[in-house]
């Protein structure tokens, strides 16, 4: 993992925000897109960029896609894992995000149950 390609893919807020809500669990596209209020193509397009950089990983289900943060970023970057993770649970606009996803958590969105 180069450094510099992973704080260039990181200087972005709306993929700081997916890896915000990616702290708290595993989710498919549909769920980040929802919480986050984006479309679904911006919102693959921010996971692509994250994954390229073997910040995230993915695994399909089926047809859905299910994004989680890459257990050999967190162990080979712990500091700034550790950093990222304390920035983003004080950021306001994070928090939001987070709320939503507790709020939301009452309506089963898995995309599995969609069908």
């Amino acid at each position: 993992m180069d450094l510099i390609e992973i704080f260039k893919v990181l200087g972005d807020e709306n993929r700081l925000r997916i890896l915000n809500l990616l702290t708290k669990g595993v989710f498919c596209v549909c769920r980040i897109e929802t919480v986050l209020g984006m479309s679904q193509s911006n919102t693959s397009r921010h996971l692509n960029r994250l994954k390229s950089v073997g910040i995230i990983t993915c695994e399909k289900k089926s047809q859905w896609v299910y994004y989680k943060i890459n257990d050999k970023f967190i162990e080979e970057n712990k500091l700034l894992y550790d950093f990222l993770k304390k920035k983003l649970a004080e950021n306001p606009r994070c928090l939001e995000d987070i709320e939503r996803l507790n709020n939301d958590a009452a309506i089963d969105l898995a995309c599995d149950k969609l069908t």
